[in-house]
């Protein structure tokens, strides 16, 4: 994909999942446009500032009301942007959106994090059947995520 010409969604939890997804910025930088969607806390709008950002609803993590809240934030968002494609780290903020985004024709990039080094992380088994590509950070997970590349560590 060329990524001038591509929108992209990183729709990312703050704390170390946003952390982790900053760390691409040299990728993410070479977008035509980008946008975020993560919580409105002062972490993520601190490390945000000058960037288009879509804020969701939080907790997600086993919360079914804000799983619901946040499908109709990720169906009005990806009518309005029609990204090309979106990655994430998690954590559950990147399900609806790699479901939906999919559904709507987006190309999907899903990163298992770095302290996973043996076993698979609840977002990372629901959002793999939505994934184009799935990207794991240590040669172990291989067989945890069959069918992943193993790109190293992105820290």
């Amino acid at each position: 994909m060329d990524l001038s010409k591509a929108r992209i969604c990183i729709p990312t939890s703050s704390g170390g999942h946003l952390a982790h997804m900053r760390m691409l910025m040299p990728m993410i930088e070479q977008a035509a446009d980008r946008f975020w969607v993560t919580f409105d806390k002062e972490d993520a709008n601190s490390q945000l500032a000058g960037e288009r950002v879509y804020h969701c609803f939080f907790p997600t993590n086993r919360n079914i009301p804000n799983l619901i809240r946040n499908t109709m934030l990720a169906v009005r968002i990806l009518k309005r942007e029609r990204p090309d494609l979106i990655v994430s780290s998690g954590a559950a903020i990147a399900v609806p959106f790699f479901l939906l985004g999919k559904l709507m024709g987006a190309r999907t990039v899903y990163i298992e994090v770095f302290d996973r080094v043996d076993k698979s992380t609840l977002t990372g088994r629901l959002v793999r059947r939505f994934t184009d590509l799935f990207v794991v950070q240590w040669p172990e997970m291989l067989s945890v995520y069959p069918g992943s590349v193993d790109l190293g560590s992105i820290f």
